[in-house]
């Protein structure tokens, strides 16, 4: 088990943990809470070596292994199945002892060798990796695409993954839901659910603590407090502890302030002094109970819209998508994602938008924001329409050499020029204290946002969208950098925003609390979705399931944008067209059904060899059985990696 007692930990001058201890028991499953700044990612520097407690005593099991997310932004050019594959350190350790036992050409190392690389799962190592990035929301067509050629989000889903395939009995798992879409999220913690070592977690995200620990552990006033069960269940007791704390201050300060009075009544009455004096050293001996001390909560609100225009906004024909590359060749199509959309968008309604990854979520939201264009058909705006748009990527919004007040007084500039400049305050003094009420006070007002926390970024885009005073509010994963306490303050100022939201969100409190109906992007188009979001994530479950076993027997075409029926002469010019294609991709489908069978055969003799090594042959058999399932694994993989290419270039032809 893991134990800390009494453990003091600095960083710096702050003193994060003082005397505190707790225990982690084998198999448990732990969040780690409290707020910004507390201590807990140092708490995680400390369970990995990376700190070392300045007072107490602190253990970890030695012979437990560790895995957790590396923080870095990888930068390879190795295919991302490989990049994961290389996440299973003791794979890596079989595979080098094999290697070095075939060059000391010692028969017995070498059939140990070989054991040693079955048991640590060589012969499935490419599945497990590719199950672990397809669960996280890759597409089967960027396996092996280098890591490199991905945005920094989907890099770190590649840490991730790398995480979860190394063999652990300790995980530890920093915000890991932060760059997950619904989606994979709901796919991690099903998997964390199955997870048999010892698990902590920071999350600021309340149902995904919920569905995964079972024990809590509270970092407050420097020290830890261990709370059996989820973080619900964390959060009912600490509250019946907080009042009980209350009742007993209450108490003592009434009692305090009696002997108060007395010591200051008789202290000068020479008859009295005595039994003041005692009462002197009851209060310095007195253990003072603390008061109460409410956490900084903060909180805002979005001011009651100027108007309301209804319909908000009308979409007829609407496609989405992106136009093309500029430096694509004249004539290059743009990509269409999500097509022949007729849909209003009402004052007052309060729409949830959902959709595996990839799907267009973003770009739909993009479009309404006028960040893109539709690519055909029309988005009527009603009048009046006033749009406050919280961009995944802050960055879209924000510039990160500019300050918090530099971006109030351009918005100021933007929205006069625009004569949309209404009630709200203008004055520099009026625009700080504004920020003020978003904890940008002091010196944050100057500090180049560039600098500044994730967290503290998404503060400054709310603050600067409720100072528009919106009366439509689009929302790409506002929470991703959020705490706790900020996430329950926007889903109250959400609830009493009197206009209309469009959210999408992977927190699942936040779109129950807000949401009342739901949109689903999904196949090239948007349905509503007819459940709540328990239906919603058996939906994504099972639509994971299906994609895995399509992968499994026969990779699909990617499914083409639909087009006008085409005239006949083009129907007969399309159906010439598709013979020559079939003619020209007839040798890749032979040379596919040759590797299949080829394969067949590989894979029963592997599960041979397999079988024969189990039996406990003489080393010299098990040597040979080894050195034939090397050369038949080898195979086994160049076969695999040349059906995979053949397929996708029959996929993309």
């Amino acid at each position: 088990m893991i134990t800390l007692k009494n453990v003091v930990l600095r960083r710096g001058t702050k003193v994060l943990l003082d005397s505190a201890s707790t225990v982690i028991n084998p198999g448990e499953k732990a969040g780690l809470v409290g707020r910004n700044g507390a201590g807990k990612s140092s708490l995680f520097a400390l369970l990995n070596g990376s700190l070392h407690e300045d007072g107490g005593e602190f253990f970890v099991p030695p012979q437990w292994r560790l895995a957790q997310v590396a923080q870095d932004m990888p930068e390879t050019s190795q295919g991302a199945t490989d990049f994961v594959v290389d996440g299973d350190v003791v794979l890596l350790a079989a595979q080098a002892e094999v290697t070095a036992s075939e060059a000391s050409e010692d028969g017995e190392r070498m059939a140990h060798a070989y054991m040693a690389l079955h048991d640590a799962g060589a012969h499935d190592a490419r599945a497990r990796a590719q199950a672990l990035i397809l669960g996280l929301g890759f597409k089967t067509t960027e396996l092996d695409n280098p890591v490199d050629s991905f945005s920094g989000g989907w890099r770190m889903r590649l840490q991730l993954a790398r995480a979860l395939m190394c063999p652990s009995d300790l995980m530890l798992l920093d915000e890991p839901t932060n760059h997950l879409d619904l989606d994979a999220l709901v796919w991690l913690e099903a998997w964390l659910k199955r997870y048999q070592g010892t698990l902590l977690i920071i999350s600021h995200d309340r149902e995904f603590l919920d569905a995964v620990t079972d024990v809590t552990v509270h970092i407050e006033s420097a020290k830890l407090n261990r709370y059996g069960g989820n973080y619900s269940k964390f959060e009912d007791m600490r509250a019946e502890q907080m009042a009980l704390q209350q009742q007993s201050f209450a108490k003592q300060q009434e009692k305090i302030a009696h002997l108060q009075k007395f010591i200051d009544r008789f202290k000068a009455k020479a008859s009295k002094a005595k039994q003041a004096q005692s009462r002197v050293k009851a209060l310095a001996r007195m253990e003072r109970v603390a008061p109460l001390l409410a956490e900084a909560d903060f909180s805002f609100e979005f001011k009651e819209p100027a108007n309301l225009p209804n319909p908000m906004l009308a979409m007829q024909d609407a496609s989405f998508g992106y136009p093309a590359p500029e430096d694509a060749p004249e004539g290059t199509p743009p990509t269409v994602i999500v097509q022949k959309v007729s849909k209003s968008v009402l004052a007052g309604q309060r729409i949830g938008i959902l959709g595996a990854n990839g799907q267009g979520k973003s770009t739909v939201v993009k479009t309404v924001a006028r960040a893109l264009q539709p690519i055909l058909g029309e988005i009527t705006e009603g009048k009046g329409l006033n749009i406050g748009y919280f961009a995944q990527q802050e960055l879209d919004v924000l510039r990160p050499a500019d300050n918090p007040l530099e971006h109030m007084i351009r918005l100021v500039k933007e929205t006069q020029a625009a004569g949309k400049l209404g009630s709200q305050p203008t004055r520099e003094q009026d625009l700080r204290s504004f920020l003020g009420g978003f904890n940008f006070s002091g010196d944050m007002v100057k500090q180049a946002v560039g600098s500044m926390s994730g967290g503290e970024k998404a503060r400054l885009v709310l603050c600067m969208i409720v100072w528009q005073r919106p009366n439509l509010l689009l929302l790409d994963e506002p929470t991703n950098h959020l705490d706790l306490a900020t996430r329950e303050a926007l889903s109250m100022a959400l609830n009493e925003f009197e206009g209309t939201v469009m959210l999408v969100s992977h927190d699942r409190a936040l779109l129950r609390a807000v949401c009342d109906e739901f949109w689903l992007v999904a196949r090239g188009g948007i349905s509503p979705f007819d459940g709540d979001l328990d239906d919603y994530q058996r939906y994504l479950l099972d639509e994971a399931k299906r994609q895995r076993e399509a992968l499994k027997h026969a990779p699909a075409a990617a499914p083409a944008v639909a087009a006008p029926a085409p005239a006949p002469a083009q129907r007969k010019q399309d159906a010439q067209q598709r013979q020559a294609q079939n003619e020209r991709l007839r040798p890749i489908r032979k040379q596919i059904e040759k590797l299949d069978l080829s394969m067949a055969a590989l894979n029963a003799e592997k599960a041979a060899l397999e079988a024969q090594l189990m039996q406990n042959p003489s080393p010299a058999a098990m040597a040979e059985a080894g050195r034939k399932l090397k050369q038949v694994t080898d195979q086994l993989a160049r076969q695999e990696e040349e059906w995979l290419g053949l397929s996708e270039q029959l996929e993309t032809s």
